[in-house]
């Protein structure tokens, strides 16, 4: 049985509603919960390609990308855990895993359940909550993987229609 139904979440997934590039974000993490998701990553065979700036270069450890310059440009990771879904890891801070995906190929149930498979890899792989925030409104979520009930759960009412 699929975690949520689109069609009690469908606002939460329009691009007009939350932004076409909601926030996600793993909080408490460390060095080692990134580098968690590094080995997840390669461990489930998802496609992936890192860069620094333009220039794309191997996979990295995360104690190698996390400490750098204040000035220096902000890696990323670029996750497909399907050839059509996309979600970027920033590299911003260990003490938070930070990821975008983009709302306009989250559309319809089968989309929504890759969205909450890869929601739930991610948490279980960590034992942590995975949070879904609208573009720009950090700390409060919509829905996001809970540890306890195993599964990706709505936190938030959907905005009116």
């Amino acid at each position: 049985m699929a975690d949520l139904l689109w069609g009690d979440v469908s606002r939460f997934f329009d691009p007009d509603v939350m932004g076409s590039l909601p926030d996600l974000r793993v909080p408490d993490a460390s060095v080692e919960s990134w580098q968690a998701v590094l080995d997840l990553v390669e461990a489930r065979g998802w496609h992936c390609r890192y860069s620094e700036g333009e220039t794309v270069l191997p996979v990295p450890r995360a104690e190698t990308v996390l400490p750098r310059p204040a000035d220096a440009e902000c890696p990323n990771l670029r996750v497909w855990p399907t050839a059509d879904v996309l979600a970027i890891f920033r590299f911003q801070d260990d003490g938070e895993i930070d990821f975008d995906v983009d709302l306009r190929e989250l559309q319809g149930q089968e989309r929504l359940d890759v969205f909450c498979d890869f929601l739930r890899e991610i948490g279980r792989c960590l034992g942590k909550p995975v949070f879904m925030d609208a573009e720009g409104d950090h700390g409060h979520p919509v829905l996001g993987f809970d540890i306890d009930a195993d599964r990706v759960v709505l936190l938030a009412e959907p905005p009116a229609r």
